[in-house]
C-alpha cells in the first residue's frame, strides 16, 4: 500500500503516525538512595496519543446512534408488536397461529434487529463534514473495507 493510498483510507479522525509498542522492560528492583533509603520513582511515561484525539467526535458518534436507533429499532419494534398481535389474536379471536411460526417471525425480527446494531454503526459517514446517503450502502462498503484491512494487518502482525 503506497503512502498516497494509505492517506487516503485514514480515518478522518485517525492519528496521522502510527502507535509504536512501548519496549519492555526488565523488571529490576528499585534503586535505593543512599542517604535516604527510599526507593526512587519511576518516570511516567505519556501515553502516544491524547483522549480527545483518539475518541470519535461528536458529530461522527451521534450519527452512528441515530442509525443504530433506526436499524436496530425497528425490526426490534416489529418484533415485539409481533408478539403482542400474536396474543391478541389467540386470546380475542378464533384465528389460531402456529407457535413455530410466530417463534420464526420474532426470531428473524430479533436477528435483524442485532444486525442493525453493525450496520447502523457501519453505515455511518466517519467523516466529520460528510453526513452521507439515507441508507448508507456507500459508507458501509468503505467502512467494512477498513475494518477489513485492519483485521488483515493486526493478523499478519501476530503471525
Amino acid at each position: 500500500m503506497s503512502a498516497e493510498e494509505s492517506e487516503r483510507s485514514r480515518l478522518p479522525f485517525e492519528p496521522n503516525t502510527k502507535r509504536q509498542k512501548p519496549a519492555k522492560a526488565k523488571s529490576q528492583p528499585p534503586a535505593q538512595s543512599k542517604e535516604s533509603g527510599e526507593k526512587t520513582t519511576k518516570t511516567t511515561k505519556q501515553p502516544p496519543y491524547t483522549k480527545e484525539e483518539m475518541a470519535i467526535p461528536k458529530v461522527v458518534s451521534q450519527r452512528m446512534i441515530r442509525r443504530v436507533a433506526a436499524f436496530c429499532g425497528i425490526p426490534t419494534a416489529l418484533g415485539i408488536a409481533t408478539l403482542v398481535a400474536s396474543y391478541i389474536l389467540t386470546i380475542y379471536t378464533d384465528i389460531r397461529l402456529a407457535p413455530i411460526a410466530v417463534l420464526l417471525v420474532n426470531m428473524a425480527l430479533f436477528g435483524l434487529g442485532v444486525l442493525g446494531i453493525t450496520y447502523g454503526v457501519l453505515s455511518a459517514s466517519w467523516d466529520e463534514d460528510r453526513v452521507g446517503s439515507w441508507l448508507g450502502a456507500a459508507e458501509f462498503g468503505t467502512n467494512w473495507g477498513r475494518m477489513v484491512d485492519v483485521w488483515r494487518e493486526t493478523r499478519q502482525k501476530k503471525v
